[in-house]
């Protein structure tokens, strides 16, 4: 499966799923070890995430990579390298080397099994800032005094480095996911 949903300079990002046989999860990790020095090297690489199955319950794994713009992300998804590794993970994999394309953070706002439709840049961020707003206001109230608890000395750049990655946490795991199940309608009317 091959989406590609936008092709402007904003950043792009590509997840990747692998079903794995059972019995090939040791060769798999094996192979993750020689394709990711090769992506963390192409040109714009930023990111590289690998969500590992949990055993007995899931086979597959997803990986996250981000790029700096699409024109570098297609070009990494398309060199030879990864079609030459693509190739030699096949017998590995239950299924096939299935990806998904977006730029920014239009993964957030695109339904699980969408072609290409994404809803319009403002509804995005009038999404996105009522999201985060609510949680700028209450993890801090959270964060700040556990962090004292734990007998951790303030420190404005500590607590939000904490902060802002609590925020993000909950943003990509837990609000947004069902905050755009929620708003579909709108979003996409």
């Amino acid at each position: 499966m091959n989406q590609t949903l936008a092709t402007d300079d904003s950043g792009a990002t590509v997840v990747i799923t692998h079903r794995i046989r059972s019995d090939k999860h040791t060769e798999y990790e094996c192979w993750l070890g020689e394709i990711a020095p090769l992506c963390k090297a192409s040109p714009g690489h930023l990111d590289w995430h690998i969500v590992r199955p949990i055993k007995g319950i899931t086979e597959t794994y997803t990986v996250i990579i981000r790029f700096d713009t699409t024109v570098n992300l297609k070009k990494w998804m398309s060199s030879s390298e990864r079609e030459r590794l693509i190739t030699k993970v096949q017998p590995l994999l239950a299924g096939v080397d299935e990806f998904y394309i977006s730029s920014g953070l239009d993964f957030w706002f695109t339904p699980a099994g969408a072609k290409a439709r994404l809803p319009v840049r403002w509804k995005q961020y009038l999404i996105t800032w009522s999201a985060i707003y609510p949680l700028a206001l209450v993890v801090p109230l959270v964060v700040d005094p556990g962090l004292r608890l734990l007998g951790i000395p303030s420190s404005s750049p500590l607590t939000t480095l904490i902060v802002t990655g609590v925020v993000v946490f909950f943003m990509v795991y837990l609000v947004m996911p069902r905050y755009t199940r929620i708003v579909r309608r709108w979003l996409f009317k």
